[in-house]
């Protein structure tokens, strides 16, 4: 089964997934009572190269986060981003090639 755990599963089944080709950025702000976002990232089978960027406010330092696993459809990726505070940007660039 590659629904991954409950979460991941649950997030696949209740959200439009967004395709974000090789090379293309996906970035969208939230309202600042969101508390958390959740993100999961899956390819076909193939490798997955991602960055994942919180930023947060315009004078704060980005978090980051570099993601690879070799097959993105086996072993999709699922995190849940804590998100206090308002001026909160999630960005997604698709690193690979």
């Amino acid at each position: 089964d590659n629904g991954g755990p409950g979460p991941a599963r649950a997030l696949q089944a209740n959200s439009k997934p967004r395709t974000i080709q090789g090379g293309a950025v996906y970035t969208t702000p939230f309202a600042p009572n969101v508390a958390s976002v959740q993100i999961m990232l899956k390819t076909d089978g193939r490798p997955l190269n991602a960055r994942i960027e919180l930023l947060q406010g315009p004078n704060n330092n980005k978090q980051v986060m570099e993601v690879y696993t070799e097959d993105g459809l086996d072993r999709p990726f699922f995190v849940v981003v804590e998100t206090p505070g308002d001026g909160n940007v999630v960005r997604i660039v698709n690193t690979a090639t």
